[in-house]
């Protein structure tokens, strides 16, 4: 992997796609820009949850949210000399969304989804793993997140019915 731009603040100010691309600079942290920006999805969630309450505006919110992810990193990351740099975060930002859309809204509920996203975004099992080499742009980008929130919502649904059963 050669990067042929250092990401900084310059950089992230360059252009509105790198801006969003990188979680509005939550992607420049030096550790773990991943799970960074996994905590600015969980807090901008919560913050738009109690503005918007129609599930029809979330799903037009999130399928709005995903272009936009993949035209950004798409260019961010042809910017970057590198399709899939850690710093772009907004794949998980999205992807931490749809999880905590679709779990009880409560603290405990929510540290678990939090938990579970950022296992399954930093193991990366198959088909993971095989999508993100499939697809090298913005697509593969956004796209191997949505897997990995599907692994988590899948174990927290297993979780929840096991739970209910004691």
């Amino acid at each position: 992997m050669i990067i042929l731009v250092t990401p900084d603040r310059r950089f992230l100010l360059a252009h509105p796609a790198h801006l969003i691309a990188f979680g509005f600079g939550s992607g420049l942290a030096r550790v773990a820009p991943g799970t960074f920006g996994t905590l600015l999805g969980w807090l901008s969630f919560n913050l738009l949850a109690t503005q918007v309450h129609s599930l029809l505006v979330w799903i037009v919110l999130l399928l709005a949210s995903f272009a936009v992810g993949v035209w950004a990193c798409e260019i961010t990351g042809r910017d970057l000399g590198v399709a899939d740099h850690g710093g772009m975060v907004w794949d998980e930002i999205l992807a931490i969304w749809i999880v905590l859309l679709l779990v009880p809204a409560t603290f405990a509920w929510q540290l678990a989804a939090f938990v579970a996203f950022r296992f399954f975004d930093i193991l990366k099992p198959l088909p993971i793993k095989t999508f993100e080499r499939a697809f090298k742009n913005g697509f593969g980008v956004m796209g191997d997140d949505l897997i990995a929130a599907f692994y988590a919502l899948l174990v927290l649904a297993v979780f929840s019915s096991v739970w209910s059963q004691w």
